[in-house]
């Protein structure tokens, strides 16, 4: 939890988000991550310095439960001062102890942000997806909480002035904004009207941008006219001097098909996982892991 102090902008953890988005997928297939498609409404979590503080913050617990479908769990919340914003213990339930940074006795809009993180630990323990190492799999929570609806609450934490900051989660809050489009695209949400911070809303603004640039890479048809002219001159060199990468920056890599053919692999705008197509003009093709259909301009 930042407070106070720099708040790291930009998109530095990209790769590690797409390949937690594609995990997802995987281990949870396609019906089950669109199980999910409502997202926490503001009201469910909304608390304020009237609510009874350990009332209120089993209520906002019990409705993450609620919408992470885990029936059978129960979450015991407490406070105590420490570094980070909170912690859960993973034991094997159905009760899990979460405890709660102090500050947010008296920051209580914002309770609602970090229980969704910790309660998404216990989602991903209980499915047994987890990343190597502490970093990447505090992203993995990050980017889960939010793809399955939740994780806008963590980014409406963000707030920063000439005075003083905070953010919660290992995400930048570009990252954040980024990870909330993905979702809003999949599943035809607006999320605009969500945010209470404005600087949230702008973190927004930047990652549905970036989101979006998924949709406009090479071999796809909405490529713009740039990436298009890259294509053709990586594809020539292909066909000209054998299979080989693209240069760096491209997402995209040529490789043999049958004698005498040529295939690209790319990521899917939706979920990353790779793909393979022919090489031979205009093909349409369907993601077998997100359901996503692609024109693509091979």
């Amino acid at each position: 939890m930042a407070n106070g102090g720099p708040v790291e902008h930009g998109f530095p953890h990209l790769e590690t988000v797409r390949a937690a988005v594609t995990a997802l997928y995987k281990r949870l297939s396609y019906d089950t991550v669109h199980a999910f498609d409502t997202s926490v409404a503001p009201v469910d979590v909304a608390f304020c310095d009237q609510d009874d503080l350990h009332l209120g913050v089993q209520r906002v617990a019990r409705e993450l439960v609620r919408h992470y479908r885990l029936p059978d769990a129960r979450m015991i919340v407490s406070f105590r001062e420490m570094t980070h914003a909170a912690n859960v213990e993973l034991a094997a339930g159905p009760e899990y102890f979460i405890e709660l940074n102090d500050r947010f006795r008296t920051h209580r809009r914002d309770i609602g942000a970090a229980l969704a993180h910790e309660v998404m630990h216990v989602y991903l323990h209980r499915l047994g997806l987890a990343f190597p190492g502490t970093r990447d799999n505090e992203i993995l929570t990050d980017t889960a909480t939010t793809y399955l609806g939740a994780g806008w609450l963590l980014l409406d934490a963000y707030r920063e002035d000439a005075a003083s900051s905070q953010k919660l989660g290992y995400l930048t809050p570009e990252e954040f904004g980024y990870v909330v489009a993905k979702r809003a695209l999949a599943f035809g949400e607006g999320p605009e009207t969500w945010f209470t911070s404005p600087q949230a809303y702008t973190a927004y603004t930047k990652g549905l941008e970036r989101a979006r640039e998924d949709g406009r890479q090479p071999p796809l048809t909405a490529a713009g006219w740039a990436g298009r002219r890259r294509y053709a001159r990586d594809r020539r060199d292909a066909r000209e001097h054998g299979t080989r990468a693209a240069g760096p920056g491209a997402a995209y890599a040529f490789s043999a098909g049958e004698p005498g053919a040529l295939r690209v692999t790319f990521p899917c705008p939706t979920c990353h996982q790779r793909l393979r197509v022919p090489v031979r003009g205009r093909v349409r093709a369907r993601c077998a892991l997100c359901h996503t259909v692609m024109e693509c301009d091979t």
